[in-house]
């Protein structure tokens, strides 16, 4: 049995007491509790990386000392004794420290206590609070805090050297929304804070839309054996850590929970049939720290290869890996934990020991500390020994501080004075206190005792020798703008070498791909998801889009749907190969009806042209050469001055020709009632009838375009719904009522010529028009009403075609049917164009 080394001790005029180090851990439960009631026997393994923390405690107060501008004729001392892990323990560490307080069994106490360092894991700064918050002593932690207490720096004497783990929850957030790890599994320790941390995470995971693929608690052991005896379990939760698809675990404890995951590990590996490493990205909290027990210094780092960890901000601090060096067990004067930790680590024996243990060795003090792996010690200081040095740095400030002008007469009048200065008395000074350490870098409070250091964000590369390097990649800089404080270079990342260097996708399952949606499955994580294709007319250009979305609308879908692309715009004119049969077909037909009002012309004084009313034919010819000329207009550009022509144009010649046929046909009617005898109707025959019948007519058509242009006339539009991948450009009419009025009175017209023709068909005149007229009016009707629902079922430019072909068709009937008989009678039957022929009767 060893005698426990529980108090490493340096004599000075002022002590700092009551770092707590966790040195040691329990070898045997029934030892602990024999411990708990003795104090005095007890079988110890050594945490050797927490050595670190006690030697720069050690190093800072030697410079202190060294140091003239700081506390001058001043020796600055301290005692450390260790928690065990243990309430109990912690309190009675509490009541030994020396110090003005003096318990009723603790008497002629000589040391004076001005400022305790509270110890790595924060319960035990909260259990140190219940006693020395009673005596308002100052108490700097080096261990993280949670938000809660936060509010509660006011009321408690604490000193926080490290940031709130409030900005560490973010960090990880950010950091996992960086890399695109929405699958993750977490691990916490199994006690208060664990519990106050998976509650915390959790929603802030959620909102980001992260899932938890596991939540498990690492066992609450404090004695070694118990790791043992919770074999099965720890089992259990390897299988559920390392069979998840989930590629990255946050893991959150204490410096026991980093020790439980080592002995975990190594179970699992053992356990496990398959020897294939499966790579997973660990990513610890500050408070944890890639320690081990003496014994698992031998245990394979390689499965932590890549893992990222957040750590207090530290920086090089000078001559500390100097100090390192030169440490050996034979010289250190009081230190009770040197010769503990040597043999532990070095598996060797000191002379004179009482063991009858064996070892490999005998304890020279040559052995180096450089010499041993990572995991057992480094040489570089940590984030906890940083905050460690920096709270003693901060202490010995707001000492000196508080003694220099104020309490000057108190150091020169002695030690006895010297001893009358009361702990509470430092507490405005160390509010205040703000220097540069020898790293650089100014430390102060800020209002809630905080110290805005932020953190580090390091990634460990390991190598065979179970040694590793943390490797700075990243930092949450508390002090940063907002949307920078989060910070992380990608370039020097390292992975498990199962991920080929590439960083691990973490997902639940594959992302959907542009040109689907996510699908909920039922019963499963938000995260977990089937993909759906996106319906018609809507598309989804990134991955693992919620719901697809429809395109603007002047663009359409892709064919994949991922993207929309720009319709191109279109319209009916004379570049298109329907345009340009359109504008030939109308062309001919103005050329045809030329020539036909040529031929007209030139033989006007023969019978058959004069008999018809040869200004009335004129007329008629004139406005069929504007009607076939209308569908140029329809097909140039959609623009202000075109809508407005095209439809009134139409109208109006459309009018004037149909009411010169209806003329003609009165006209014809007309004269035959009129060659009766006695009629009264030859007054009514001749040009003004034909004349009046025409012009009344046409005004009636003009007011109602009148009408139209004055109350919602056409105008440019475009139709973005109709054609998929066009936009096609034309004339919205404005007034639609106004527009089936304009066709319904040619309509009217024509069906009161095609009724007056067809009674006058069988009138006796071997010229007689009639006939021609009633199949020219049929013809039209036909054409115009099939217009009405062929017009209504078109989209786009195609209902400018049907318009125009039905003004071509219509006007070409109306040719064809009254003047083709005249014409072939007036060129190729000239024997039947003579007055003897006119009157003529059957």
């Amino acid at each position: 049995m060893l005698r426990i080394p529980h108090e490493y001790y340096w004599p000075g005029d002022l002590i700092i007491g009551g770092l707590t180090s966790h040195l040691f851990v329990a070898l045997d439960k029934e030892d602990f509790d024999e411990m708990l009631a003795t104090h005095q026997l007890l079988n110890l393994l050594v945490v050797p990386k927490n050595y670190q923390h006690i030697l720069a405690l050690a190093f800072a107060v030697k410079e202190i000392n060294e140091n003239q501008k700081i506390l001058p004729n001043i020796t600055l001392g301290f005692h450390i004794y260790d928690s065990y892990f243990n309430q109990r323990m912690t309190y009675s560490a509490a009541l030994k420290f020396p110090s003005t307080i003096v318990p009723n069994y603790k008497c002629n106490t000589q040391k004076h206590l001005m400022a305790v360092i509270g110890g790595l894991d924060f319960d035990t700064s909260i259990y140190l609070a219940d006693i020395l918050g009673v005596y308002k002593i100052p108490q700097l932690t080096y261990g993280s805090f949670a938000l809660q207490y936060a509010e509660q720096t006011q009321s408690t004497p604490f000193y926080w050297m490290v940031p709130n783990e409030a900005h560490q929850y973010t960090g990880i957030v950010e950091l996992l929304l960086h890399f695109g790890w929405m699958w993750v599994g977490l691990l916490s320790g199994e006690n208060d804070s664990g519990e106050r941390f998976v509650q915390t995470l959790k929603p802030l995971l959620s909102q980001k839309g992260i899932c938890l693929a596991f939540s498990e608690k690492t066992l609450k052991t404090t004695c070694l054996a118990e790791y043992y005896a919770m074999y099965s379990q720890w089992i259990q939760i390897y299988h559920v850590v390392m069979e998840s698809k989930a590629k990255v675990v946050v893991f959150y404890g204490e410096t026991k929970c980093m020790l439980g995951l080592r002995i975990m590990v190594a179970l699992g590996e053992m356990e496990s049939v398959t020897k294939t490493s499966v790579g997973k990205v660990w990513i610890l909290t500050a408070q944890l720290d890639f320690t081990a027990l003496a014994f698992q210094m031998c245990m394979d780092m390689q499965v932590f290869q890549g893992s990222l960890s957040f750590a207090v901000h530290s920086n090089a601090v000078q001559g500390f890996k100097a100090f390192l060096q030169v440490q050996n067990p034979f010289e250190a004067n009081g230190n009770g934990f040197a010769k503990q930790f040597w043999a532990e680590v070095f598996l060797c024996l000191f002379p004179n020991s009482n063991t009858e243990e064996q070892a490999s060795g005998t304890c020279t003090g040559e052995e180096k500390l450089e010499d041993l792996p990572s995991s057992g010690f480094e040489m570089s200081m940590t984030g906890h020994s940083y905050s460690l040095y920096n709270a003693v740095y901060a202490t010995a400030h707001a000492l000196h501080s508080m003694l220099l002008p104020k309490y000057r007469a108190a150091v020169e009048g002695g030690m006895q004075d010297l001893q009358m200065l009361q702990p509470w008395q430092l507490h405005p000074f160390l509010r205040s206190v703000s220097f540069n350490n020898s790293a650089g870098e100014t430390v102060s409070f800020a209002e809630n005792k905080e110290v805005q250091a932020g953190f580090d964000i390091t990634n460990m590369v390991t190598f065979p020798n179970n040694s590793f390097v943390r490797v700075k990649v990243g930092r949450m800089d508390l002090e940063a703008a907002p949307g920078q404080k989060f910070s992380i270079d990608d370039n020097q990342m390292v992975w498990h070498r199962s991920f080929h260097q590439v960083p691990p996708l973490s997902v639940c399952n594959p992302s959907c791909p542009p040109g689907s949606s996510k699908e909920k499955k039922e019963g499963e994580p938000f995260c977990c998801y089937d993909c759906a294709p996106c319906p018609q007319g809507k598309i989804s250009s990134q991955k693992d889009m919620d719901e697809c979305v429809a395109c603007c609308e002047d663009h359409y879908p892709h064919r994949d749907q991922s993207q929309c692309i720009p319709k191109t715009i279109n319209f009916l004119s004379f570049k298109t190969p329907l345009g340009i049969s359109l504008a030939c077909f109308s062309l001919f037909l103005s050329f045809l009806t030329l020539v036909v009002l040529d031929i007209f012309i030139k033989h006007r004084d023969t019978p058959i042209v004069r008999a018809n009313n040869r200004d009335l034919t004129y007329a008629l010819l004139t406005f069929l050469l504007l009607c076939f000329l209308c569908p140029l207009i329809f097909l140039s550009p959609p623009e202000r001055v075109s809508c407005l022509l095209r439809q009134m144009a139409f109208g109006l010649v459309f009018t004037v020709t149909v009411s010169c046929v209806l003329a003609k046909t009165i006209t014809v009617v007309l004269a035959f009632v009129a060659t009766k005898p006695g009629s009264r109707m030859r007054k009514w025959v001749g040009k003004r009838l034909a004349s009046s019948i025409v012009i009344s007519c046409s005004l009636i058509q003009l007011g109602i375009c009148t009408v139209w242009l004055g109350t919602s006339p056409p105008f440019p539009d475009s139709d973005m719904h109709s054609v998929m991948k066009e936009i096609i450009l034309g004339c919205n009419e404005g007034s639609v009522v106004m527009f089936y009025c304009v066709l319904s009175y040619m309509g009217f017209l024509a069906i009161l010529s095609f009724v007056v023709a067809f009674f006058a068909r069988k009138l006796p005149d071997s010229f007689n028009e009639a006939k021609f007229i009633t199949f020219s009016m049929l013809l039209f009707c036909s054409v115009w009403i099939s217009f009405v629902p062929v017009y209504l079922s078109t989209k786009g430019k195609y209902m400018v075609a049907v318009e125009i072909f039905s003004i071509l068709a219509s006007s070409a009937g109306l040719l064809g049917s009254i003047f083709s008989p005249k014409c072939y009678i007036i060129l190729l039957r000239p024997d039947l164009n003579s007055k003897e022929k006119l009157i003529k009767r059957k």
